[in-house]
């Protein structure tokens, strides 16, 4: 009886180890079907910019690390004049230099336009492997490839202002003067993802 209960036990043990080793040694996303997936018309210009800067699709924690080593990506700061950065559950705080440049400028200019408030940054580079963890909790993240999985794009939250999460007519119209500004000088596409409450902002190669 006590070698049957040795085996089952070893089985078990075995089985759970290779389970492990398993989810490790396999993406939790299949590339073949993610490439597949056709970007919408109005979503398409932010992916052509994102491909301009030379980052390759950012798979996992390795492909970013690379772009970090090489000085291809830069951290961002968790504060800034005008903006400041939430916790990051599913993305990283970096990005290629000219979105980092662009998310201060633009941050500067909310805070003289509105006499010093700040916007919330809520997403910002994310990998693959991010992007399958963040579909575990939120069904209506990307399938396909997003512009954030090449370190140009960033999430601005248009409910949360001076770190104070409620709706704010006169501050959202404030950033979306901003964006405006900053999308006819072409230095970047932008979205309203109602579903997200936020603004996804994607930074051209100017």
């Amino acid at each position: 009886m006590k070698k049957f209960l040795c085996v089952i036990f070893m089985s078990f043990i075995f089985s759970f180890y290779y389970s492990q080793a398993t989810k490790k040694a396999f993406p939790c996303y299949d590339l073949t079907e993610v490439l597949k997936v056709e970007p919408t018309p109005l979503y398409k210009p932010h992916l052509d910019a994102s491909k301009s800067f030379g980052v390759k699709l950012l798979k996992d924690t390795k492909t970013v690390q690379k772009y970090i080593n090489n000085g291809k990506f830069h951290k961002i700061k968790k504060t800034g004049k005008g903006y400041r950065i939430q916790k990051l559950d599913y993305s990283r705080a970096y990005m290629v230099s000219k979105a980092k440049i662009t998310l201060e400028k633009m941050g500067a200019r909310f805070s003289k336009e509105t006499k010093g408030r700040t916007f919330t940054v809520s997403s910002m580079t994310r990998t693959l492997e991010d992007q399958c963890r963040l579909r575990r909790v939120n069904s209506n993240a990307s399938l396909g490839i997003s512009s954030h999985n090449y370190g140009n794009s960033f999430d601005i939250s248009y409910v949360r202002f001076n770190n104070v999460l409620k709706y704010n007519p006169k501050m959202e119209a404030a950033l979306e003067k901003v964006l405006r500004y900053y999308a006819n000088a072409g230095r970047i596409y932008y979205i309203k993802e109602k579903q997200q409450s936020c603004y996804h902002i994607t930074v051209r190669n100017y």
